[in-house]
């Protein structure tokens, strides 16, 4: 059984489908100072956001800048797509072992389509925004 960390209450009706997609995911967020990259792997993507599992915690709220690499079987070279986003619900692990941190975005990852297109033109390091 999981810990709620967020709010107990979110609706179980979703705007948007969602997709178990297993990714790299990268969240950027300002830490005092310096500036914290956590490191997961996506465990459900939609439109409007998606679930990144971590070894790392980040509160409610914190404001985030999301890295997700795509890649797949019969992709030259992975397609990075970036955007930004707020953490909306922290769950504990059953293992207790790390984090399932909900993201919502402020840039439906929908906008990102002519990029997307524009991706396979160019190099892999290029950062869809």
């Amino acid at each position: 059984m999981s810990v709620t960390l967020g709010p107990a209450s979110h609706s179980k009706e979703r705007k948007y489908r969602r997709f178990d997609l297993q990714f790299p995911v990268s969240l950027v967020c300002p830490a005092g100072e310096v500036v914290q990259k956590i490191e997961g792997i996506s465990e459900n993507v939609s439109l409007g956001g998606l679930l990144v599992k971590t070894r790392e915690e980040l509160p409610l709220r914190t404001k985030v800048a999301l890295i997700m690499e795509l890649s797949g079987r019969n992709s030259q070279r992975p397609i990075r797509l970036s955007t930004e986003g707020e953490v909306v619900r922290v769950n504990r692990n059953e293992e207790k072992t790390g984090y399932a941190i909900a993201v919502k975005c402020t840039k439906l990852i929908s906008e990102f389509r002519n990029q997307l297109r524009n991706a396979g033109t160019t190099s892999h390091s290029t950062a869809v925004r």
